[in-house]
């Protein structure tokens, strides 16, 4: 796709006004990679196992129930949704929430959010959002400081296992390795439904190995890493993982593009990715019964083009520079070149996809804060996710 035809595209997309999205995101840029992106996945509908609103998390990032429907609204997706980090409590926003659920018209499906060290009576605050609507519990090891063995959260987890409920926790970055406890949870507490976020990164090294005798146990895929998305579709089974995207942190466009290629890569079947997509989640936030969909489909087709390593190397130097606030031009640069692997050559097509990627980041200025790079770094995330799958097609 030429620099013309991403133009017309985004004018079209901003006369058409399909969208009132926050400037940090690269959404309209992103639309061309996503839309061909669905077009080779079964038709399913999205739905989000992982988003937040609030406006107050010290990271300084903030989401009103109102940007997240917007942003779900071009992918039709639907989404669990739970607070973000809130110093002062969660009753309050437990009951924002849940209002916001209540007024979506079933876009919304709501977590209560608990700190078990700070609430007075955290398994009491569950109890009373599960009588007004809530359908699982969300809790954040890293941002509350607590560890899995503290009595309190095995309450929280038999409350759980009474009820059939899901607990999506952090295991991201930050923390320490906190999945022997889930297991241990998850063997006791078999009507519990554990879904680890962020790629389970904080034990992905060793927990598939054990994770096909549990059953209960799921994976959400919101982390922007092609190569732990690769390892997540190969060695996890398929019916434990949850399409999720993290936002405001990322968005439905940027977890197509980044995770659900992955999948294909991966030669995961249709069935598979409907469930992935969205249908597994249903299922959890309903407390049905989850079909087992085989077991994970190994490495067999994780194929690494050389070529295109190279390219992935140097977009993932510019997106941890861009991250930590660095100047990324030189590695973008080196990216660029990387890809010039000649018209002739069986990469060109996935390399000027990936050139056309890098020269939209370099279009948007690097902001001071975090949130003012983000529409910049969900660029260099895609790019490096293309040359990451170098057998799925990609938009001409």
């Amino acid at each position: 796709m030429t620099s013309g035809e991403v133009t017309r595209f985004v004018t079209k997309v901003a006369r058409a006004a399909i969208r009132r999205l926050p400037a940090v995101y690269a959404d309209e840029l992103l639309m061309p990679w996503f839309e061909q992106t669905m077009t080779l996945l079964p038709p399913a509908t999205l739905f989000d196992a992982h988003t937040h609103i609030g406006v107050n998390d010290p990271d300084g990032f903030k989401c009103t129930a109102e940007e997240l429907l917007d942003t779900l609204a071009p992918a039709a997706a639907r989404a669990v949704v739970f607070p973000m980090q809130e110093p002062d409590g969660y009753a309050a926003a437990n009951d924002h929430v849940l209002a916001a659920a209540a007024n979506s018209g079933d876009r919304l499906v709501a977590f209560c959010r608990v700190d078990p060290r700070a609430d007075d009576d955290p398994v009491g605050e569950v109890r009373r959002c599960l009588a007004a609507g809530a359908r699982g519990i969300k809790l954040h090891p890293r941002a509350e400081r607590f560890g899995l063995d503290e009595p309190v959260v095995r309450d929280l987890v038999a409350l759980a296992d009474e009820e059939r409920l899901p607990i999506l926790l952090h295991a991201g970055r930050g923390i320490p390795a906190l999945g022997a406890h889930v297991l241990e949870y998850a063997h006791e507490f078999p009507r519990a439904r554990f879904i680890l976020a962020h790629c389970a990164v904080s034990d992905l090294a060793w927990i598939w190995q054990r994770i096909h005798e549990y059953p209960n146990v799921f994976f959400d895929t919101s982390w922007f890493s092609a190569t732990d998305q690769l390892a997540v579709y190969s060695h996890i089974p398929p019916g434990q993982i949850l399409l999720a995207t993290d936002i405001p942190f990322g968005t439905p466009q940027l977890a197509v593009i980044g995770s659900l290629r992955c999948a294909l890569q991966a030669g995961l079947t249709a069935v598979q990715l409907e469930s992935v997509m969205g249908g597994q989640i249903a299922r959890i936030v309903a407390r049905e019964e989850t079909p087992d969909l085989g077991p994970a489909v190994g490495d067999g087709r994780i194929r690494r083009d050389p070529l295109l390593a190279r390219v992935e190397y140097f977009a993932n130097g510019a997106f941890a520079t861009a991250i930590a606030g660095g100047d990324d031009a030189e590695f973008i640069d080196l990216a660029r070149l990387a890809s010039l692997v000649g018209e002739s050559a069986p990469q060109a097509s996935l390399a000027e996809s990936i050139r056309e990627l890098l020269a939209l980041a370099l279009t948007i200025p690097m902001g001071e804060s975090l949130t003012e790079r983000f529409a910049h770094i969900h660029l260099l995330v895609t790019a490096a996710a293309i040359a990451a799958t170098p057998d799925v097609p990609v938009v001409s």
